[in-house]
């Protein structure tokens, strides 16, 4: 046998040194003939020939396309080559040779790039083991080439799937590389850049195969969430390096990362994906500084498919309910997210529980007041809570509740408002919806929150059809409210009547309130009144005058008052005006012009001269539309004699910081608008004359009365008495009372008993019900009346509606059963 041609070369004690040192690395249980490079596998001899004798020298590029060559050729050696490097490289590591070491992971990589057959299932095993060794080697050189080759391999797609092979070990170790804290700033960087890559190679090689581990799995995303958020918290200013190394700074990088991890993600892995993040801003108070929990979730929402936003919104409501114990800037904070969320979500839909979103904001908004009120917001009574930071929580709930109801529909914004509606207290109807321990001023609280949010939802609401967006059910109750004491109330419902009736947006060119000489300047946006609006005159025209005059009556009415009023005047003449509305219109200014004259009323010098101002800049611009030109004549003379004589009675010198006011009220015979002077020219433009003469005067008691019922039971359980000789065939016999003007005054003082009667009325009636036996009930209601009568009396209440304020009774429509059809349509 010849001897090894290092025998002849110069450096023959080197060369001689490393055959011994193979030697003792491939000893063989047959003896030592592995020493003998002609006697060795030719796998092995490939794989030692792409290593130069000197490690700075680099990869072997020939010998190592000839590696290449022979793993395609052979690919059931593909194993062994990658076994064989892999204990090359082990061995090169324990040895502190990290040249060899990059050149091993170098030719992994080629060929991991170049081989895909049926084994490379086995050689990747290998490749992740040693992978594994570098990762868990201390120096952190070592750490960062085992990340960059796992991400290489990461981008491969397999032809083959593989049953048994686990991630664990990485999703730990890269978690933990994005945590590290090694002393040099720089190094620092890069550690943390390759954790957040390597996270990045997990979720691509294992987020779309089904049959790799399920990286949705919480026990994965407790830490690959957790640790991309907090290098997200970095800031990048920090990050030392030129503006090239900002582009790969770890900040950016998890965003990358975080985005395309949320992408992937399926309708079932949301609630998994951002769950940890919930926990991770909760254990790290991220919540009170707001721009970082904000800044995450806008990721996340632009991230995450479309039409899973609603699952995220149901995961923040969740979380606020959880949290209704913590201090209020934790919970303002998830608000202010929820707020930017729904933002986001414009575009798609809240989900299916769209009234569930809003009953969880309306009650935090609830329990926020009863916080502020007692002054702690927990039960024990040992936290106590800033009002300042409950207030600002009740902003934030108030904007967070109209940014959801942008993102509806119309039809479901008015179910939305109808909502809100049945959850504001009414005194004496709903009196315990607040807290026990904050009484009327709770109550009052919730109130004027709960109008804050509805005016929230209706100053971007539009509708075409305005009993769509007023109906019965929503501007009764609403109207209610514009007679109680509170003047916040009063101005927060008429804002909100002001923006359902505004659909062409005029309420700011009517404030402040002034005479205009020439409204074309103005430039409203009118157009003519539809059938459905005439409809809607026709059904609640009364109501809203009613209201409106009784309104101006408030003696702790301002100037924000006033302009509320003259507004909602100014846009029921331009958007829902008709002729029978200009007449009634006149009629409630002049009224307006008589309350404030008649020397009974109790109210102040500043009022009256509010009330006079605002009849007379309602009558200059109603003037101006009817375009009547001695109406307009008749009200510029009035206007001229006050501005010489009566100033105060104006609204530009009313409706100001400084005001001077007389000691007493008195108006010359120039200074007033004259009934009959305008009904005279209006009658000549062919207005109604007889109802221009008839004075406004709203009627109240049958009027209330009435409007309390809520159904034909409550009609018909007015009329129903407990004594036998209340029968109605009783009553049919007695003689008819004569109506006089006494009587009908009479019947207005006494309103108050007969509902008094009534309702002792109605109680004896249940009772009896609940407590007599059977036998007794049907006796009774046996004897009282058949059930034909009974139908009959229900028919007469149904039919007949209640009286009108304005004084007319309308047409009494013909019942159904009393209709004649033709022939054809009866069969």
């Amino acid at each position: 046998m010849s001897l090894p041609r290092a025998v002849v070369m110069p450096h023959a004690p080197r060369r001689l040194f490393q055959d011994c040192t193979s030697l003792l690395d491939h000893q063989t249980p047959g003896g030592i003939c592995g020493c003998c490079g002609a006697l060795r596998p030719r796998y092995k001899r490939l794989v030692d020939n792409i290593f130069p004798e000197d490690p700075e020298e680099g990869l072997v590029r020939a010998n190592m396309e000839k590696l290449t060559f022979y793993a395609l050729s052979a690919p059931e050696k593909l194993d062994r080559i990658g076994a064989y490097l892999s204990e090359r490289l082990s061995r090169d590591v324990a040895r502190h040779r990290y040249g060899y070491v990059c050149i091993a992971m170098e030719a992994l990589d080629q060929l991991l790039m170049a081989c895909h057959c049926q084994s490379i299932n086995l050689f990747v095993e290998s490749f992740l083991t040693m992978v594994r060794k570098l990762l868990e080697a201390d120096k952190p050189n070592l750490q960062i080439l085992g990340t960059h080759s796992f991400v290489k391999f990461a981008n491969i797609e397999e032809d083959t799937p593989s049953y048994h092979r686990s991630y664990d070990f990485f999703v730990s170790r890269f978690s933990e590389m994005c945590h590290s804290n090694y002393e040099d700033p720089d190094v620092r960087t890069k550690i943390r850049l390759a954790g957040i890559q390597g996270l990045q190679g997990v979720v691509r090689k294992t987020v779309n195969d089904e049959l790799q581990a399920n990286i949705w799995e919480p026990r994965h995303m407790e830490k690959i969430v957790p640790s991309l958020l907090f290098n997200l918290l970095q800031d990048t200013h920090t990050q030392s390096g030129s503006p090239g190394c900002v582009k790969d700074s770890p900040v950016e990088q998890t965003e990358r990362c975080l985005r395309e991890l949320l992408g992937r993600a399926a309708y079932g892995h949301i609630n998994n994906a951002i769950r940890p993040v919930l926990m991770h801003l909760d254990n790290h108070c991220l919540w009170e500084g707001r721009s970082f929990a904000v800044h995450c979730f806008q990721i996340i929402m632009f991230s995450i498919q479309s039409q899973h936003s609603h699952l995220l919104i149901q995961q923040l409501l969740g979380h606020l309910d959880a949290n209704s114990r913590s201090p209020a800037s934790v919970r303002a904070g998830i608000v202010e997210v929820l707020s930017e969320a729904a933002v986001i979500e414009a575009s798609g839909s809240v989900g299916p529980t769209v009234l569930e979103v809003f009953n969880t904001l309306l009650r935090q908004l609830r329990q926020s007041v009863d916080y502020q009120l007692t002054g702690f917001y927990d039960k024990a009574r040992t936290h106590r809570t800033p009002p300042a930071e409950e207030r600002q929580l009740q902003e934030a709930v108030i904007k967070t509740i109209g940014s959801f109801a942008n993102t509806l529909p119309i039809y479901q914004r008015s179910e939305v408002m109808l909502f809100i509606m049945g959850k504001i207290p009414v005194p004496g109807i709903y009196p315990a919806l607040g807290s026990p321990n904050s009484g009327f001023e709770g109550s009052r609280m919730i109130q004027v929150m709960l109008l804050k949010s509805l005016l929230q939802v209706s100053e971007r609401y539009e509708s075409s059809n305005m009993l769509t967006a007023l109906p019965s059910s929503f501007l009764e109750p609403l109207l209610s409210y514009t007679l109680m004491d509170d003047p916040e109330i009063r101005l927060l419902v008429l804002s909100i009547l002001n923006s359902l009736i505004d659909r062409h947006h005029n309420t700011s060119k009517f404030i402040p309130i002034s005479i205009v000489c020439d409204i074309s300047v103005l430039d409203l946006k009118m157009d003519k009144c539809s059938q459905q609006e005439n409809l809607f005159m026709r059904k609640h025209a009364q109501h809203l005058y009613r209201h409106i005059f009784l309104a101006c009556k408030e003696e702790n009415n301002g100037r924000s008052h006033y302009e509320a009023l003259f507004t909602l005047l100014a846009l029921l003449s331009v958007e829902l005006a008709n002729e029978e509305v200009v007449v009634d219109l006149i009629r409630l200014a002049l009224a307006l012009q008589d309350l404030a004259l008649a020397n009974d009323e109790r109210l102040s010098v500043y009022n009256r001269c509010a009330v006079h101002a605002l009849s007379a800049a309602f009558l200059s611009l109603l003037s101006q539309l009817t375009t009547v030109p001695a109406f307009c004549q008749h009200v510029t003379q009035v206007i001229e004699f006050r501005q010489k004589e009566m100033p105060y009675l104006l609204p530009e010198d009313i409706f100001i910081e400084t005001l001077r006011l007389p000691e007493l009220v008195c108006v010359d015979g120039g200074g007033v608008f004259v009934q009959v002077k305008i009904s005279e020219v209006m009658g000549g433009s062919g207005f109604n004359t007889d109802r221009l003469n008839t004075p406004y005067t709203p009627q109240l008691s049958d009027e209330d009365r009435l409007s309390k019922r809520k159904s034909i039971g409550d009609a018909v359980s007015l009329q129903m008495d407990m004594d036998p000789h209340d029968d109605p065939e009783t009553q049919q016999k007695s003689p008819t009372e004569q109506i006089t003007f006494e009587t009908l005054k009479k019947a207005i003082a006494d309103s108050g008993g007969v509902e008094e009667e009534d309702k002792e009325r109605r109680r004896r009636l249940v009772e009896r019900f609940q407590t007599a036996p059977f036998e007794e009930i049907a006796a009774h209601c046996g004897a009282r009346s058949s059930l034909q009568s009974r139908l009959e009396q229900i028919f007469e209440i149904t039919l007949h509606p209640p009286p009108s304020p304005s004084g007319q009774t309308p047409p009494r429509s013909t019942p159904l059963y009393e209709m004649k059809f033709p022939d054809l349509c009866v069969y």
